[in-house]
């Protein structure tokens, strides 16, 4: 290999890395934005399930309680976890699909099985959760926090991201911000080889024959089918994980220390019984289809935006 294709080959790779994360990143924050008051419905379901009829009854309270902007609690951490989450996670991912393409010995990307994808989304997922873990911390705090308040009887003014980010600081170190690491990778791996699995599942079923998946970013429609797909695909296989993560990140917010991931899923199993484990999965399968339809059209039009006319990993 000459001087010359080792730094081509090199551009390739630092051009895959950029176009991957500046993607993921456009794709988390129209993720947000669109579907962040199904994620505030779900947050507080989870962890105050005796509070709430149903997900109907959560928004209604919560809108009258807290107004329009107790839908959108926690957004700013949830964009900064969103914007972290898919850009290094797709980042990952990118990185991930290439060395399986060299380890399956694959020509090209396309030519590698729904399931390889499955399984560099796995990957790519246990790298990702370093990034996220923190900022989901702060938002679920944030999301719990007038629920919490009216437990400890205190009022005032809420705290804000700065507040809550230096409280979990000074409680318990910087190694606090990682409270919930093991119950964030019980739920992200195997999550995201359902997601990315499910995602490229449909997307291969709704491509003509012929045709080039590619091709579906142009059709919102099926965008939105392919990413509510995957999303229920990961909600489903992964949500009592989730539930599990919300109520060790609000409710260690407290005192007392907080107990370890089997601890609180054995707690809540024998205390409230398995459907508190699925409390919030109605809100989350509808905010699927909008949330995650915006997020692979802003992820895959932005890698379409950013493509040169002729990419080596193609």
């Amino acid at each position: 290999m000459t001087d010359t294709s080792a730094v081509k080959m090199e551009f390739s790779g630092v051009k895959r890395m950029i176009k991957d994360f500046t993607a993921g990143a456009m794709g988390g924050t129209a993720c947000v934005l669109v579907g962040q008051p199904f994620d505030t419905i779900k947050v507080k379901m989870q962890t105050f399930p005796h509070l709430f009829k149903n997900a109907l009854d959560c928004g209604v309270k919560t809108f009258k309680q807290e107004h329009f902007k107790g839908l959108y609690a926690g957004t700013v951490p949830s964009l900064a976890a969103n914007i972290a989450e898919n850009s290094f996670l797709f980042l990952f991912y990118g990185q991930c699909v290439m060395a399986i393409r060299k380890l399956t010995g694959a020509k090209t990307e396309k030519d590698l099985t729904v399931f390889h994808r499955a399984c560099a989304g796995s990957g790519a997922a246990f790298f990702m959760s370093f990034a996220l873990c923190p900022t989901e911390l702060v938002k679920c705090r944030l999301q719990g926090q007038h629920q919490m308040n009216m437990m400890a009887g205190k009022t005032g003014p809420k705290s804000g991201v700065i507040q809550v980010t230096m409280q979990i600081v000074k409680q318990d170190g910087f190694l606090g911000l990682f409270r919930g690491m093991t119950s964030t990778w019980a739920r992200e791996v195997p999550g995201y080889f359902f997601f990315f699995g499910g995602y490229e599942f449909s997307r291969y079923m709704m491509t003509p024959v012929g045709g080039d998946v590619n091709d579906m970013v142009t059709n919102p429609f099926k965008m939105i089918l392919a990413g509510g797909f995957a999303g229920v695909c990961l909600w489903t296989a992964v949500f009592p994980a989730d539930v599990v993560k919300s109520r060790i990140q609000i409710l260690s917010s407290g005192k007392e220390k907080a107990p370890g991931f089997v601890e609180t899923l054995r707690y809540i199993y024998r205390t409230e019984g398995i459907r508190a484990l699925y409390k919030g999965l109605g809100p989350t399968i509808i905010r699927c289809f909008p949330a995650n339809g915006a997020l692979f059209m802003a992820y895959e039009g932005t890698q379409k935006l950013l493509a040169f006319k002729k990419d080596e990993e193609d």
